[in-house]
């Protein structure tokens, strides 16, 4: 399975009627109604316990190497590293590396 969503080819209208048909099969899944979007609650709120102990949380660094920081870049130059796809702040960081190089001391 490709592991970015952009990979992967379009689902066939045959291939759409198989879900389509197996949605509508299964007795103990029915699709949702708008009653039934307006009836949910969030998970967190249905059972609370249980999503505290779900919740995933990074833990802290054992050596941290990178700062966190708050910073405006001009909008194309974000939408150029943000169109190469995942791994795009790595790629980011080398370039803002790169060009620290040059900088005099």
């Amino acid at each position: 399975m490709p592991a970015d969503k952009s990979e992967r080819s379009p689902i066939s209208d045959p291939e759409e009627a198989r879900i389509q048909a197996g949605i509508a099969a299964d007795p103990d899944n029915p699709e949702w109604t708008e009653e039934d979007f307006q009836r949910a609650i969030p998970f967190r709120e249905a059972f609370p316990v249980l999503a505290d102990r779900l919740r995933r949380a990074r833990g802290a660094q054992k050596a941290p190497t990178k700062q966190l920081v708050s910073l405006r870049l001009d909008q194309d130059i974000l939408l150029r590293f943000r169109a190469t796809g995942p791994g795009w702040q790595s790629r980011m960081n080398e370039a803002l590396r790169r060009a620290a190089a040059d900088l005099p001391d």
